[in-house]
C-alpha cells in the first residue's frame, strides 16, 4: 500500500488529500440508484435499486450499461444516458442532497492543516457541481479542485483519474490519501500508489480492506486518521 510506515499508522501528516464525491462527501448514491433502476426497468432490462448499490456500486455508468445489456439481451439506445442524467438531476434538486455526516469538518480540518485537496469523482464535473451545491460543500471544492473520470482516459478502477489529480494538485502518489466508499475507488487508489482510506458506513468493511483500503465507520475520526490535530 502507499506511503509510509507512520502514514499507515496516522501520525504523520499526508501531502495530499483526494476525496471521492458521491457516497464520501455527498449522499447521493440511493436517490441515483433509484432513478437509475427506474430508467433501465423502463427500458426492459429490469433492474432494481438494491441491484445497482450492491452490484455497481462505484462503477462507472457504462460498465452498469454493459451489464444490464448482458443481463437482458437487449441494446439500450444511445439516449438513455441522457435521459438518466436529466432525471437524476431534476431528482436530486426535488429532493435535496445531504453532505455526509462529518464531511465539512473533516475537509475543513485539511485546509486548515494547509494540506492541498481536492475531489476526484467517477461522475462529470456538472454532476459534481450539483451536488456539492446542494449539499452545501461547493465552497470547500472550487472549480480548481474539482477531477472527473471523463478527463481521463480510464474510469475507476484503473488508476488514471488519482494520478491526473495528483499530478494537477503537486502531489507525489507516495505522500497522497485517498478516501473513498467503493470497491472500485479503493482498487484505483491503491493501484496509484496512494493510501486509501475506505468510508465504510454503507459499505462492506471486508470488502474495502481486500480492495486495499483501511475501513472506518465515521467521518469524525478521518482527521486522527490522516495525522491531524483533533
Amino acid at each position: 500500500m502507499g506511503g509510509t510506515e507512520a502514514q499507515r499508522r496516522g501520525s504523520a501528516p499526508p501531502g495530499l488529500v483526494i476525496f471521492d464525491c458521491d457516497g464520501t462527501l455527498v449522499d447521493t448514491e440511493g436517490p441515483q440508484a433509484v432513478v437509475l433502476a427506474e430508467v433501465l426497468t423502463g427500458l426492459g432490462a429490469p433492474t432494481t435499486a438494491e441491484d445497482v448499490l450492491q452490484r455497481h456500486k462505484g462503477e462507472a455508468l457504462e460498465v452498469l450499461a454493459a451489464d444490464a445489456e448482458r443481463r437482458s439481451g437487449l441494446r439500450l439506445p444511445e439516449a438513455w444516458i441522457v435521459d438518466f442524467r436529466e432525471r437524476r438531476a431534476a431528482a436530486f434538486q426535488a429532493a435535496g442532497i445531504p453532505a455526509v455526516p462529518g464531511a465539512r469538518a473533516a475537509v475543513e480540518a485539511v485546509r486548515a492543516a494547509g494540506i492541498p485537496y481536492g475531489v476526484a469523482s467517477q461522475g462529470r464535473l456538472d454532476k459534481t457541481a450539483l451536488t456539492l451545491r446542494l449539499a452545501g460543500l461547493d465552497d470547500l471544492f472550487p472549480e480548481a479542485l474539482r477531477f472527473s473520470a471523463f478527463d481521463v482516459a480510464r474510469p475507476k478502477p484503473a488508476p488514471d483519474l488519482f494520478l491526473h489529480a495528483a499530478r494537477v494538485l503537486g502531489g507525489a502518489p507516495a505522500r497522497a490519501v485517498v478516501v473513498e466508499d467503493s470497491v472500485p475507488g479503493a482498487r484505483a487508489g491503491h493501484a496509484a500508489g496512494m493510501r486509501v482510506l475506505g468510508y465504510a458506513a454503507a459499505q462492506d468493511p471486508d470488502a474495502l480492506r481486500a480492495a486495499g483500503a483501511e475501513p472506518f465507520a465515521s467521518m469524525t475520526v478521518l482527521p486522527g486518521l490522516l495525522g491531524l490535530a483533533e
